[in-house]
Parts: C-alpha cells; sequence; structure tokens
C-alpha cells in the first residue's frame, strides 16, 4: 500500500482538519481505518474499476446518484456518500467532512463480524468448523454489511433534513396565514425552494429512484454479490502479477463459501438475489416515508397559497363591489340629462359624492370585519 499513496493515521489525520481533494479512508473488515491521499492512477492500480466509473465519484462532476455493480466493486454514489466497496476493504472519499465522519466512525463500529455466540475473533478462528452449526450462515457478507451503513446513512440524512425542513416550515406557514406580509412570504418562498431542492434530491435525482432500479432488475442486483463472483475466480493472482481483491486467508474464503452457498440458488434461471432485495425494500420504505412527508408539506404549502388566493381575492372583490356602488351613484348624478328637480340644487351633486363615497368605505370595512371575525382573513 505504500506505493499507492501517503498514509496517515486516522487520529492524526483528524487533528489537522485539512481535507484535500483526494483525500480517502481505507477500512478493512477490522474497522480500522488508513487515511490515504490518492489520485485516480493510484485508485485505479487498487481497485479493478476504470476511469468511468471513477468519474462518478468527483465531487466536482454532478452525477446522479448511482449504485453499480462491478466484477469486483461496488461502486457507491450518493449525495455525500461516495465510495468503493469491494470485499475486503471500504474506500471512502472526504473521510473528514462533516456529512461523512459519522459514516466512518459507524463503519468502523459494524463493519467487524462478530459471530452469533459473542466469540472473539481468536476464537472464531480456532472454532471455524461449527460455525454452520451456529448460526454464522446467515451472516451478511461484508460488501452488504458496508452497503447497509450507506443506505441507512443516506436515508438518515435525507429524513434529518426533512425534519429540520418540517420544524421551519410548519410555524412559517401557520404565522404567513395569520399575518401577510412582505417578510413572511419571502420567508416561505425561501422554505419552499429548500423543499423542492429537497424533493428532488429524494426522488428524481438521488436514491429513490436508483433503489427502484435495482429492486427491479435481478441481474444488476446480483452483480452486488461480489463474495459469491468472487468464487468464480481462477486465481486470486491475475496473469500480471497484479493481485485482485479475494480472500487472503482461510477464515475469509470460509465465510464467503458459506454466504455464497447460501445466495447463489437459482429459480428458473433467474439469480437469486433475496437477501439483497429485502434489504433494499426496507430502506426504500424508509426513502418513501420521507417522499411522503415532503409530499404532505407541499400540500400544506399549496393550502396555504390557497388560502392566501381567497384572502386577496374576497379583499379584491369587496373593494370592487364598493367602488361599483359609488360609481354609479356618482354616474346618476354625472349624466347630462336635463331632470327638474335638478335645477336650482347643482350643490347636491357635491353631497351626494362625499356620502356616497362614506357609505362605500363603511360597506367596505363592514364586509373586512365580518370575513375577519368569521376566520375568512387574517388579522
Amino acid at each position: 500500500m505504500a506505493g499507492d499513496g501517503f498514509i496517515v493515521p486516522v487520529e492524526s489525520a483528524s487533528k489537522k482538519k485539512k481535507v484535500v481533494c483526494r483525500s480517502w479512508i481505507l477500512l478493512d473488515q477490522r474497522g480500522l481505518g488508513t487515511i490515504l491521499d490518492l489520485d485516480k492512477y493510484a485508485i485505479m492500480r487498487r481497485v479493478p474499476i476504470n476511469a468511468r466509473d471513477l468519474r462518478i465519484l468527483d465531487p466536482l462532476l454532478s452525477y446522479p446518484s448511482t449504485i453499480l455493480g462491478r466484477e469486483r466493486a461496488i461502486v457507491l454514489n450518493l449525495e455525500h456518500i461516495k465510495a468503493i466497496i469491494t470485499t475486503e476493504e471500504v474506500l471512502l472519499r472526504d473521510p473528514l467532512d462533516d456529512d461523512v465522519v459519522p459514516i466512518v466512525e459507524e463503519l468502523q463500529r459494524r463493519l467487524p463480524l462478530v459471530n452469533a455466540l459473542g466469540q472473539g475473533e481468536d476464537e472464531e478462528h480456532s472454532g471455524m468448523q461449527n460455525d454452520v452449526a451456529s448460526g454464522d450462515e446467515n451472516e451478511f457478507p461484508f460488501e452488504f454489511r458496508a452497503l447497509e451503513v450507506a443506505l441507512e446513512s443516506i436515508c438518515s440524512f435525507l429524513d434529518a433534513r426533512t425534519r429540520e425542513l418540517e420544524t421551519a416550515a410548519y410555524p412559517a406557514l401557520d404565522e404567513l396565514t395569520s399575518k401577510i406580509s412582505s417578510r413572511n412570504l419571502d420567508r416561505v418562498r425561501k422554505l419552499k425552494s429548500a423543499m423542492t431542492r429537497l424533493t428532488n434530491r429524494v426522488q428524481k435525482a438521488s436514491v429513490r429512484d436508483e433503489f427502484e432500479q435495482l429492486l427491479d432488475d435481478d441481474d444488476d442486483m446480483a452483480d452486488l454479490y461480489l463474495s459469491r463472483k468472487l468464487l468464480d475466480a481462477p486465481s486470486p493472482i491475475s496473469g500480471d502479477g497484479v493481485a485482485n481483491w479475494s480472500p487472503v486467508s482461510p477464515t475469509i474464503g470460509s465465510k464467503l463459501s458459506r454466504t455464497s452457498r447460501a445466495s447463489a440458488v437459482t429459480t428458473h434461471g433467474e439469480p437469486d438475489v433475496e437477501e439483497l432485495e429485502m434489504l433494499l425494500e426496507a430502506y426504500f420504505t424508509q426513502i418513501e416515508g420521507t417522499l411522503n412527508k415532503l409530499t404532505t408539506l407541499r400540500e400544506y404549502i399549496d393550502d396555504t397559497e390557497d388560502y392566501i388566493n381567497i384572502q386577496l381575492e374576497l379583499f379584491l372583490c369587496s373593494g370592487t363591489v364598493c367602488l361599483s356602488v359609488y360609481s354609479l351613484v356618482a354616474a346618476i348624478f354625472g349624466m347630462n340629462i336635463p331632470y327638474p328637480w335638478k335645477e336650482g340644487h347643482g350643490y347636491l351633486f357635491k353631497w351626494v359624492v362625499i356620502l356616497t363615497g362614506i357609505a362605500s368605505g363603511t360597506i367596505f370595512f363592514s364586509i373586512m370585519t365580518y370575513a375577519r371575525h368569521k376566520g375568512l382573513v387574517g388579522s
């Protein structure tokens, strides 16, 4: 690993608080992390992926959320989570980013495999022959444990952003219905824009669509079974002498064999992807719940807009009616038609106009007072 990049311990790198665009963290099966400073060529030497797949993880480029299954790796691009997962290690980009640090900590906690009996690693090595009886054959392979952490993190991240938006939006909308002002209108406008962007991230350009595409295609899900495919590899060393991502110990090989035996069954020629399908469906349901919250918020915003429009229409219609009455009276007295009662009483026109204006204003304010009393307009 020393030839691939500059290696720095996690603890010392955390103290520097300096994030470079090429920084990655490598997490192994024991959850131990090492900060690496790698360019794309060093990454392609370490991991069997091509430059096109690596470009998806470039933070300077805008790519939709993607989960790609390759021969020896899973390429993961979910919002701020940009990772490469193999059967033994996880490469995670920008490990010192505030949104990525919790993911690193969760990976370090959950990647180490503890068997059902709670035995230590040494006991697990010595008692490998009895693992099937202890229930280890139902364990997720390493790549699925890492994938589950990533899916859980992105779902929790989007759900947290949604709750923050709800906390800010509902009081702002209630305040706007009670008092229409430029400040409240601008506040709701910004919240609506934030909600639209978040909805787009959750639904169209983010995880939900990617989950849905994977769940609709068993072949794509089968590509994510790296451990299963690894058993078909002829040798851990390729023809050019470069080490492939494959088991390096009998223990790992035994675990992969048990996992693959439990998963490689096919039904009518279709790959068995039941355990991955259940995993994806669980987080797809969570994303659907987040999207439903955003849909409910959008409906609340639309209802508030309709309510405000009704208030404005009531205000304008009331003013129009009052002005129509005023204009009608003024027009009648202003017509150039000779009336006997107008002779010698021209001064009456002035008083009729004044009194009609006062009456129209009184009618308008009476309508507004009644509407406010009935709760049809805000105070």
